[in-house]
């Protein structure tokens, strides 16, 4: 399956990319690195991994899942009109949408987790209750097609997570 990961340009979590990341290659799957332009981004533990789609050029028909990565860069997606219509259409089709530590306030302004319990980083837990989720204490939550993670410690569960519900998809 082809896989969409969307990281800000600088200060994402590395972990966050590279645990879920390295998960889905081995499982097979093809990712493919979004931010809001193409070129190199930065985490802030140093990793610099080449973005080659713009968000603005991403079609929701080209990907299997869609995966928003944590870190306090990822604040540069909250508002990203390309950010919130690629999640919006995705969890419309059914497709499996993913965003761990603050990542998930991405999935809230777009107004795919009203009714939704919702992991994530304790900072964002007002907003995330604002915009209509139940947010949860644990460190991985899935709610039908939504998985979310609350950070860098839940990074392996939610690319084991990932692998897993991208598996049962193809069983059925």
């Amino acid at each position: 399956m082809n896989v969409l990961m969307v990281v800000a340009p600088i200060d994402f979590r590395d972990e966050e990319l590279l645990d879920p990341k390295d998960a889905l290659e081995e499982a097979g799957h093809h990712v493919t690195v979004a931010s809001l332009e193409r070129g190199k981004c930065s985490g802030v533990k140093g990793t610099q991994v080449p973005a080659t789609v713009a968000l603005r050029d991403a079609k929701a028909d080209d990907y299997g899942a869609l995966v928003f990565v944590g870190g306090e860069g990822a604040r540069a997606l909250f508002d990203d009109p390309f950010a919130q219509k690629l999640a919006k259409t995705m969890v419309e089709q059914r497709k499996i949408v993913a965003a761990i530590c603050i990542a998930p306030v991405v999935l809230a302004r777009a107004g795919v987790l009203v009714h939704r319990h919702v992991s994530v980083f304790p900072t964002e837990r007002i907003e995330i209750a604002e915009a209509g989720a139940f947010p949860v204490s644990a460190p991985l939550t899935v709610d039908d097609n939504v998985i979310t993670a609350n950070g860098p410690a839940a990074s392996k569960a939610f690319g084991e997570k990932l692998v897993s519900m991208i598996s049962q998809r193809k069983a059925a």
